[in-house]
């Protein structure tokens, strides 16, 4: 029997051992040592760039906001160490929180970033709307205006630090992603997140644009480019376990040091299977990684990929946040992923794109959702919901052949299916 975490309730999931072809977690891992062992050990190969750092310049460290663990809190002391070990004094040193188009952060959640340097070293938000704070530096060959911090882009020296994850239309988190969105402007976001869309009306998102693939992403390719207009002295990105903790870590260029962490994360994080099934059972990982709509489309979106057209999903993400986002659900007042898309086009937002995303997975599967939303909102969004999972088991099985097969995830936010 397989625990399934909602919320902070757990549900076992009970299917015939015949009908589960394979319970999907992340692969066995091992990590060479500590989190601050191996932050160390993959600092140890920047050590020819840090001795090009000289007293008096200013070292700027581009780091995720509260929204992404990334294990700063271990990464950014040992970080700051070599700097002051190299002669930069803590006052030429500023942490800049790339925030994209997201909020500003509180001095809580300041102080989780940083961890030990809190009230050390100088940190500052990235404000995507303030003019002052922009500066531009050209467009790349798709007509995306790179606009980024200023602090960012006039600093002597820069670091990216985040971490590597999937990333549902951009292939992967981490790198470059810390420049754009992370330190760019709202008008940038927008437009680099838009190139997911196919030139001309109807045309629907890039086959390219999709998790675990970089080459011939045209959203990557937008990121990437911005990040070469603004290229750093190095990169430290980590990857994290299930639990949020560090299991390996990479620095170094940040073309070739996010290359070695993506392909560490698709070896351990993924997982091969032979065939789809008729039902995915998948759950977020409970609280707060269900905390909203807007978070739980991951785990919807990876599960997705080991399912047959026209199966079935059941999703477990509690939402008690509802939907992440005020404008996510008006979204869902257009009634098909055409019309959605047009309105997208013509106003584009990112809430817009992970909306479409939603629905066009709802239109494609039956996916039942157990959750604490508004069963009507439930609806409008193409799920049909369910208060826990006995009960979308009992409305799946009208929709299931009876030799069905199944898979089940209970971290679904962890693992990737792969169709072998």
């Amino acid at each position: 029997m397989i625990d399934f975490r909602c919320g902070d309730n757990v549900f076992p999931a009970e299917l015939p051992p015949e009908r589960v072809l394979a319970v999907l977690r992340p692969q066995g891992i091992s990590p060479a040592g500590a989190p601050e062992e191996l932050v160390e050990r993959a600092l140890d190969g920047c050590a020819d760039q840090l001795s090009r750092f000289q007293a008096g310049e200013k070292v700027v460290i581009v780091t995720s906001d509260i929204t992404r663990a990334t294990g700063s809190e271990v990464y950014l002391p040992i970080l700051v160490d070599r700097l002051n070990r190299a002669g930069i004094p803590d006052r030429d040193i500023e942490i800049v929180i790339a925030l994209g188009i997201h909020r500003k952060q509180t001095e809580p959640e300041h102080r989780k970033i940083l961890g030990s340097l809190f009230g050390r070293i100088r940190v500052s938000d990235h404000d995507c709307d303030d003019p002052g704070q922009l500066i531009y530096l050209g467009n790349t060959s798709t007509g995306v205006p790179v606009e980024l911090n200023r602090t960012v882009a006039e600093a002597d020296r820069l670091i990216l630090t985040g971490t590597v994850t999937f990333h549902y239309f951009a292939g992967f988190g981490g790198g470059r992603k810390s420049i754009l969105p992370g330190v760019a402007s709202r008008k940038s976001c927008m437009a680099s997140h838009f190139a997911v869309l196919n030139p001309g009306e109807g045309t629907g998102k890039s086959k390219l644009a999709v998790t675990a693939n970089l080459e011939g992403n045209p959203v990557h390719q937008a990121m990437y480019e911005a990040c070469a207009m603004r290229p750093p002295e190095f990169i430290l990105n980590t990857v994290l376990s299930a639990d949020k903790k560090i299991v390996a870590a990479f620095a170094g260029d940040w073309r070739e040091a996010h290359r070695e962490g993506c392909s560490f994360l698709s070896a351990h994080f993924s997982y091969p299977v032979a065939e789809l099934a008729d039902l995915v059972v998948v759950s977020c990982g409970g609280f707060p990684k269900d905390i909203n709509t807007i978070q739980a489309h991951k785990s919807m979106e990876y599960g997705s990929h080991a399912l047959k057209p026209g199966g079935v999903m059941i999703l477990l993400a509690e939402c008690r946040d509802g939907h992440g986002n005020p404008t996510f659900f008006n979204w869902f007042g257009y009634p098909t992923c055409a019309e959605l898309e047009t309105a997208l086009r013509r106003r584009y937002e990112i809430n817009g794109q992970t909306a479409w995303s939603v629905k066009e997975k709802a239109g494609r599967f039956r996916v039942i959702l157990v959750t604490s939303l508004p069963e009507e909102e439930v609806r409008t969004m193409g799920m049909t919901p369910a208060r826990d999972l006995k009960q979308a088991l009992d409305l799946a099985a009208d929709w299931l052949p009876k030799d069905y097969t199944s898979y089940l995830i209970p971290e679904g936010g962890a693992v990737l299916p792969v169709l072998k």
